[in-house]
This record gives structure tokens, C-alpha cells and sequence, in this order.
């Protein structure tokens, strides 16, 4: 396709596909597009093992991996000190999470207590962290590296030029746009609120031309649209305003390839697009997941308010474990309280099939939604 990210990250149609799964990633890539790997909640030696298994499988076909760098969270400047993190959680969270469980008939005795193991997010979005994790990427031969929250550090910028692997970054705002185009970045992901995960506030339609309109004076840097993109026919209304492609990561968590719990999969296929939150309650940041009594919860009158990054995720992650594993077991309670980050696209998730038959359906998707703007115009 004639597109800048094709010609950028050298696929064939421009759909980026951001997983934590890696058979989703090659499977994506062999189908035409560029699978990414999420790697904040892995250490070095997991994602070592995770790009090995990539490079052996993909064919030599571009992929990429995604950090999570943020400007702003707890205690940044520091360096990492699982225990010092740990002290500056008051009781009241580890309690409220406990009640939480209880009320749903989840023994929760040992969550009255903060550990300071239950760090998996913080030390990686710290700069030590996280350089670590780009320097185990940047020994695998990535096409992109993304990074999920705000404007990457220069260090990151300059290593991707440094080893010619094109930098993205997710924003969710016209002027956070300038300013990734300001620093350097090669590929602009623009997330509306739709989008499952980390996001702002306004809508995907309001925001891509917007941003593509913002960005001209300062560079006509290549859009990546996403935010509750789920179908070839919402990438190309995309592409229309100003996208050169997608970057979804929704539509991959029901897929047969996908690392997401058989619980969980049942809920978005099941699921509309009113049945997610954007909410506060597993990071610190707004991130729209699923709605279920664990989001419901924090949303009550008289809940805590959450925790900054990373500090909430350290709250929210054991607790979230645990209920995840009783689902899987087929525990009531629990099931009512298992959540995952995913947009308002789910109502349109309603199969799971494989994930190169979801790339062959926008493929064919996109063709049709082309040439019915074509009759709008034709003689």
C-alpha cells in the first residue's frame, strides 16, 4: 500500500498491532503488518527469551517492542527501592483492596500487607529500568520502538537513530503531538479515549485531524491512529483525516493466539462498548478497561483516590492476580471481579479467531469501505 508507515517500517498494509503476546506478533507480521511486543511487565532476561523466540519464528519480517517511559509519577527521580516505594502506600489502599475480595467471597487475608516484590511495572518505567529493557531490544533486529506514555527521553530518541529503528510515541492531545514532533519522533500513535488502555479524553474522531492539522508547520510526521479501532472500515475513515495507518491493540485480546485468560475472552466477545471505564484504579493513570466490580469499587462514593504511578499498580496487580487465577478456576466471585484493559471497539470483538484472519478481515474491510466513498463520487 502506498503508505508512509509501509515505507517506514517496510510492511505491506499499514496495521501495527500492539500485544503482550509474541505469537500474536509474528503472526501479524507474517500476515502483512508489524506485530509490537509489550515489554514494561517483563524483566530483561524474560524479553530476551520473548525476542529470541520472535527472531526464530517471524522470517526476518519487521517488528517492534513497546516501553512505558512516563513524564510524571512517584518518586521518578529516584532510584528504584522496592521497599521505599512499598512505605509510601498507606494501609487504607492494602485494606480497601482486601475488602474488596472479601465482599465476593475471595479470602484476601494476605493482601493487608504491601510487599515489596509487587513492583512488576515500577523498576521498568524508571530510566535505569527501562534502559535496560531498550538495550536487550536494540540487540534484536526491531523495526520500531514505541513508547506508551508521553514524550520518550532524549537517550531514547537517540538511540533509535543510533541503531535505525524508528521511534513512536502514543499522545492523546494536539499539543502533546508538537511536542513529540519536537523531539524527534519518527511516528506519531494517536489514541483517543476510545482506546483500551492508557488514554486521554477526546474522541479518536475529533483527534486525528486535529493533530494532523497541528503537527504541519513543525513536520508532516507519519499518524498512526488508534482508539477503539477494531475494523479495516474504521482504519480507513482514519487514514481519510490524516492517519497513514493503525495501531490497535484490542482486537488482538480475543484472537486464538492471545495470552488473555479463556474468562476474560468470554466477557469482550459478550461484552458492548458501553461495558468499559476509563479509570484510575490500576495505574494511577486514566487506562479504560473492562467494567466489573473490582472498577466498580473504586468508583464508589468513599473509595480512595488512586495511588500515582507506580505506586497504584502495586495496589492493584497482586490483588488483580490473584482474582484472574480464582476466575480461571471458575470461582464466582471472582469472575465478577476479573478485568482487562481493552476499548469500546469490544462491542464490535464479538469471534475469536486467529490473528492473521483478523488482519485479512480489515485487509478486506478497508477494500470495501474504499469503494463505497468511491460511489459517492463516481459519474
Amino acid at each position: 500500500m502506498n503508505s508512509k508507515i509501509c515505507e517506514l517500517l517496510d510492511i505491506e498494509f499499514p496495521l501495527v498491532a500492539f500485544t503482550h503476546c509474541r505469537d500474536v506478533v509474528v503472526a501479524v507480521s507474517k500476515a502483512g503488518g508489524c506485530g509490537v511486543l509489550g515489554a514494561v511487565g517483563m524483566t530483561p532476561e524474560q524479553l530476551e527469551k520473548e525476542l529470541r523466540w520472535i527472531d526464530d519464528h517471524i522470517d526476518g519480517l519487521p517488528y517492534g517492542v513497546d516501553v512505558l517511559i512516563p513524564n510524571k509519577m512517584a518518586d521518578q527521580n529516584q532510584k528504584f527501592d522496592a521497599k521505599k516505594l512499598a512505605s509510601m502506600i498507606p494501609q487504607e489502599y492494602a485494606d480497601f483492596r482486601a475488602d474488596i475480595l472479601e465482599k465476593h467471597d475471595v479470602n484476601a487475608d494476605e493482601l493487608r500487607t504491601i510487599k515489596p516484590a509487587a513492583t512488576y511495572m515500577a523498576e521498568n518505567t524508571k530510566a535505569d529500568g527501562a534502559k535496560a529493557l531498550l538495550d536487550v531490544a536494540f540487540s534484536h533486529p526491531i523495526k520500531i520502538i514505541a513508547n506508551a506514555l508521553g514524550v520518550p527521553p532524549d537517550w531514547m530518541v537517540q538511540m533509535g537513530k543510533d541503531n535505525n529503528v524508528k521511534v513512536a510515541a502514543l499522545l492523546g492531545t494536539a499539543e502533546h503531538a508538537i511536542n513529540q514532533v519536537k523531539a524527534g519522533v519518527d511516528i506519531l500513535v494517536v489514541s483517543g479515549t476510545e482506546a483500551g488502555g492508557h488514554c486521554g479524553s477526546v474522541s479518536t474522531m475529533v483527534l486525528i485531524p486535529e493533530v494532523h492539522k497541528a503537527i504541519q508547520p513543525y513536520g508532516d510526521v507519519p499518524i498512526l491512529a488508534a482508539g477503539g479501532i477494531v475494523t479495516g472500515r474504521q482504519m480507513a475513515a482514519a487514514m481519510s483525516m490524516g492517519a497513514s495507518g493503525a495501531w490497535c491493540g484490542s482486537v488482538w485480546l480475543t484472537t486464538a493466539e492471545s495470552e488473555v485468560p479463556l474468562v476474560i475472552k468470554e466477557k469482550m466477545v459478550a461484552a458492548t462498548s458501553s461495558q468499559t471505564i476509563r479509570s484510575r484504579s490500576r495505574t494511577g493513570k486514566h487506562s479504560r478497561q473492562l467494567v466489573s466490580e473490582w472498577t466498580k469499587a473504586w468508583e464508589a462514593k468513599g473509595a480512595p483516590e488512586p495511588l500515582p504511578l507506580p505506586l497504584q499498580p502495586m495496589v492493584a496487580e497482586p490483588a488483580l492476580a490473584k482474582v484472574n487465577q480464582l476466575a480461571e478456576s471458575g470461582h464466582e466471585g471472582a469472575k465478577e471481579l476479573s478485568t482487562y484493559w481493552v476499548g469500546q471497539g469490544v462491542g464490535l470483538m464479538n469471534q475469536t479467531i486467529s490473528a492473521s484472519d483478523v488482519v485479512q478481515e480489515f485487509k478486506e474491510d478497508f477494500i470495501e469501505a474504499y469503494e463505497r466513498l468511491s460511489n459517492f463520487i463516481s459519474d
